[in-house]
């Protein structure tokens, strides 16, 4: 993606000149040091007459300190970057225009801030973790009746201006309330004071689309952000091209070392996956809701480190296994990915941070499918439309799907599929050809897939081309309406008996995750209308997989699912069908 911070953003030539100087320093990652050091020493000395120049800058510095030459470059590179701080300050004592610093795809450099309507789980944890750094932005007060109905749970005697007034002061009331304390810091202390669930509270303090300023230090900004490494990884040939890679010869590459960290590390990695989002205007759900007891972290080899992670059993989908990672190169947070699990299907979410995308992109998402595949058992690999382009203008403008379908991922739609022959057939005729972007759009419509060829021959078509998980939702609220009369707590109390009953468990005692489990996954399993026929063994493996899903990491919860034959034939089936018929639609009827 270009960058709002981009050429066409700047209008004074020196700083046209810079960038250029910057991008040119870039592709030239295996430039002698020597020379790279002369370079960097030279643009110290300059004066940013502008702030997109002086950004384009920052994000070379933090490429060559992920990927740097040498040990004096590494040196020189954080020498600068220590600067950056008070070079935004005199930018803004200048009264220059700071908006570049907020663009999404460059926020987070020392010395700026960020404000967002943060989720709640972010703000708490910010006003945990940095108390004095944040506060209210109340120029992004959007709802001041939505205030006026949540605020007097906390302050007394608010109805008597809320219900009758307009333009209410509502911060003259808080500021009166709180006391010395920081506003957010007293507002979050009485939404924790509230005896109501988390998810309660969540949803209450979301409503309120308070918008919150997070003016953060150097080490929580993506300037000084770093994680400890024993051992740098410098660069002194060129970086791994996207031609020397092969992901079907990765994924059967020898294991990737990994051990488990204690729940100590585990917080701080933690920490630093919310602080990296956080500072993008990005929130993760793997991030927000992290389980530190299950963290483990992988050595990929380059000086890449990962850090793969699951969610306690209060936060996870009701059928997909979730799991998310941190990616960090030398010590510095390059990307992150997101894996939702079904069976031996992944839905892959990999997301390269803007200021490393000339780096070793290929190589590293074809790494981390490989450490998914050894720590999940997963050989089928599915890319989202949106990834591709779908409603997604960057993914058109960097070309996504060619990325992917050079890889060997094909578009599962046939028509699609004869498309992007077509349009192969064009680039080999004439290497100089570029797919349109309205030809890119129409590619980004459907899913991409790859599966592991099953002997020398991979296969054009797959059980999985038609699934979507979306697709079992839907069934099963075409059979609530129909059964149930659209009552969701009647399908789940029914379903939930039935499936005890055919799994031969009713009267087990179940702790608050087992009950959540079986309340949401009895709705799926009530519609296999083979289920009650199944074997023995089967029924039983369907039980241990219940108890899986609502114990500890979902990697075993995962391989119990790829063992389940019957299972997972019917989960396929209903993902790819349109007015499926359940098990016990007739079992409803004769119980009223």
């Amino acid at each position: 993606m270009k960058p709002r911070c981009g050429y066409e953003s700047v209008t004074n030539k020196k700083s046209i000149r810079i960038i250029a100087e910057l991008e040119e320093l870039k592709r030239r990652v295996s430039a002698p040091p020597a020379q790279l050091a002369v370079q960097l020493r030279q643009l110290s000395r300059r004066k940013f007459p502008e702030a997109e120049a002086l950004i384009h800058f920052h994000e070379a510095l933090l490429f060559f300190r992920a990927y740097p030459h040498s040990a004096s470059v590494l040196k020189q590179v954080e020498d600068i970057l220590k600067t950056f701080d008070r070079r935004v300050s005199q930018f803004r004592d200048a009264h220059a225009d700071l908006s570049p610093f907020d663009d999404p795809e460059v926020s987070g450099i020392a010395g700026t801030s960020v404000t967002s309507n943060f989720s709640y789980a972010i703000v708490r944890w910010l006003v945990k973790k940095y108390p004095t750094q944040i506060s209210i932005d109340w120029g992004w007060l959007e709802d001041d009746e939505r205030f006026g109905t949540t605020m007097p749970r906390f302050l007394p005697l608010l109805e008597e201006d809320a219900m009758v007034e307009a333009h209410v002061p509502y911060r003259d009331w808080l500021r009166a309330a709180k006391g010395r304390a920081n506003e957010l810091v007293w507002l979050i202390a009485r939404f924790e004071s509230l005896q109501i669930s988390d998810k309660a509270k969540t949803e209450l303090y979301d409503s309120l689309k308070l918008h919150m300023r997070w003016e953060f230090k150097f080490h929580a900004s993506r300037t000084g952000m770093r994680l400890p490494v024993r051992k740098i990884f410098f660069h002194q040939t060129r970086l791994i091209q996207r031609r020397d890679i092969s992901l079907a010869a990765e994924l059967v590459s020898p294991p990737i070392p990994w051990k488990r960290l204690s729940r100590a590390a585990g917080e701080r990695i933690l920490d630093m996956a919310r602080e990296t989002s956080a500072v993008r205007y990005r929130e993760l759900h793997g991030f927000t809701y992290g389980d530190s007891r299950r963290m483990l972290k992988a050595d990929l080899g380059l000086g890449i480190k990962v850090f793969v992670m699951g969610v306690p059993p209060e936060h996870r989908l009701p059928l997909r296994a979730y799991h998310a990672a941190l990616i960090f190169k030398n010590g510095i947070p390059v990307a992150y990915f997101e894996g939702l699990s079904l069976f031996e299907r992944m839905e892959s979410g990999f997301n390269l941070y803007y200021t490393f995308r000339e780096g070793e992109t290929a190589w590293l998402f074809a790494r981390i499918l490989r450490l998914m595949r050894q720590l999940l058992g997963v050989t089928v690999i599915s890319i989202d439309p949106y990834q591709i382009g779908h409603h997604n203008e960057e993914g058109i403008e960097s070309g996504a799907f060619w990325f992917y379908r050079k890889f060997g991922f094909r578009p599962v739609r046939p028509e699609l599929m004869k498309l992007a022959l077509t349009e192969e057939e064009k680039i080999a005729a004439n290497p100089a050809y570029r797919t349109p972007s309205r030809t890119l759009k129409k590619l980004a419509v459907g899913h991409l897939l790859f599966e592991m060829p099953r002997g020398k021959l991979r296969q054009e078509v797959s059980e999985w081309d038609r699934f979507e998980v979306r697709n079992v939702g839907l069934a099963v609220q075409r059979r609530m309406a129909r059964d149930f009369d659209g009552d969701a707590h009647k399908l789940r109390a029914h379903s939930a008996n039935f499936v005890e009953g055919v799994l031969g468990r009713k009267g087990e005692q179940r702790n608050t995750a087992e009950l959540h489990v079986l309340e949401s996954f009895a709705p799926v399993l009530a519609m296999i209308p083979e289920i009650a026929r199944w074997k023995p063994g089967d029924k039983q493996l369907a039980a241990r997989i219940l108890q899986a899903k609502a114990n500890r990491d979902e990697a075993l919860y995962l391989k119990l699912m790829q063992q389940h034959e019957p299972l997972r034939a019917a989960v396929i089936q209903l993902g790819s069908s349109i007015g499926y018929i359940g098990a016990t639609s007739n079992a409803r009827l004769k119980s009223r």
